[in-house]
């Protein structure tokens, strides 16, 4: 049986990840792998989740199932964080999700249920995720221009001319904020521009939502998404906790399912909870308590923002010393889109010639399209990657 099984392709990331662990250059630096990390190279547990922790160590006295939707007040929690009242409540369907990827997996299943022959628009490039759980499914992939190579910004004449072949019935996939892999983003008019176009079309927009704080504010990175969900008949959401809450191995994540017929939210209620049972029946609950405490408890939840606040500006530090340095040894304003950019990524919009040569010369590990995490920088490490950038020719 098992002879028959086809290689896999190998995860770009994960190898990397590995190459990195056996280099043996004590200055090596890993830009690869996408979580936060502070000047220590480390990815701590926040304030706010330890607190809660503890007191859910001291109070909960019993492990037994939510239900297949999860918890009904986690869902609520994240309802208010992500969407604070944009939609009313009751038209929202929702279910507790194994991380975002879970959440992004039950919501390509759920389209894929609904219009087995609709095709999902993608920006060029996504989160390579997107395409690999598509195309397992067998789900039809447009994509259409997002990235601008030549100004690392968003290509919004042609994301909009691609956009507009949609039709009623297909997939709009959109990053809420801080776009993953580029860090590029749309501005408050072309994402109205985007929502004119759904409008036209008819086409449903899918919006991952899984850095909200990290670019420029809780609230402030909401606001698309917000906006999108009240303009629309329909939408699907995922969002993520893994990295503003910091518990990326709880995998805690949310789909919201969004019909402006209030009557539509049983069926879609039903739906979500059906495709949960098939595929893992009950969703983890550790990470979303841990949510719901935090977010529903005024002195927790005001740590844990002034925390994410810490981590956003620290992001933001780390993305203006980077293009100083740039600046100051190049004697160019050409890497000034390093400090645009927004989240914890940004792509140098190089070759993957010259990738290697700064892996292969200077031990710096980034995704060979260029994507880099900036968290994964330090004072220390700025420098370094600078004139690796400078010397490979960027």
């Amino acid at each position: 049986m098992f002879e028959t099984l086809e290689a896999r392709p190998a995860d770009g990331i994960l190898a990397l990840m590995q190459m990195y662990h056996d280099d043996p250059r004590e200055t090596k630096i890993d830009l690869g792998v996408g979580v936060y990390k502070d000047a220590n190279g480390l990815t701590p547990v926040m304030r706010a989740v330890k607190a809660a922790e503890h007191k859910l160590w001291e109070t909960q006295d019993t492990k037994v199932y939510t239900g297949l939707a999860g918890d009904p007040a986690f869902a609520d929690a994240l309802f208010d964080l992500v969407l604070d009242g944009a939609v009313p409540r009751e038209t929202v369907a929702a279910v507790a999700t194994p991380g975002g990827t879970g959440a992004v997996r039950q919501a390509f299943e759920l389209v894929r249920l609904a219009r087995p022959d609709a095709r999902v628009f993608v920006s060029d490039p996504t989160w390579p995720n997107h395409i690999s759980i598509l195309g397992y499914l067998g789900m039809n992939i447009e994509r259409y221009r997002y990235f601008d190579e030549a100004t690392r910004a968003v290509d919004f004449d042609g994301m909009m001319s691609d956009l507009k072949t949609a039709k009623a019935g297909d997939v709009v996939l959109l990053h809420g904020c801080c776009h993953n892999p580029t860090g590029a983003n749309l501005n408050a008019t072309e994402w109205q521009a985007v929502i004119n176009v759904l409008l036209e079309t008819g086409a449903v927009p899918m919006i991952d939502i899984a850095y909200q704080g990290f670019g420029d504010g809780l609230k402030e990175d909401a606001l698309a998404t917000r906006l999108v969900a009240a303009s629309v008949p329909e939408c699907l959401i995922a969002a993520s906790c893994s990295k503003n809450f910091g518990i990326y191995r709880e995998r805690t994540g949310l789909l919201m399912a969004i019909s402006q017929d209030a009557g539509a939210r049983k069926l879609n209620q039903d739906t979500l909870a059906f495709l949960n049972r098939q595929n893992y029946s009950f969703p983890p609950d550790h990470g979303a308590r841990l949510v719901t405490m935090i977010l529903n408890d005024e002195a927790l939840r005001a740590d844990w923002q002034a925390e994410l606040e810490e981590v956003r500006q620290n992001m933001l530090g780390l993305r203006q010393q980077l293009a100083e340095e740039l600046r100051r040894i190049s004697g160019s304003d050409r890497f000034g889109f390093l400090a645009q950019h927004r989240g914890m990524f940004s792509r140098l919009g190089t070759s993957p010639d010259k990738v290697a040569a700064m892996r292969e010369k200077n031990g710096i590990y980034m995704v060979a399209d260029s994507r880099m995490n900036i968290a994964g920088l330090n004072a220390r490490t700025i420098p370094i990657l600078a004139k690796a950038i400078i010397e490979a020719g960027v």
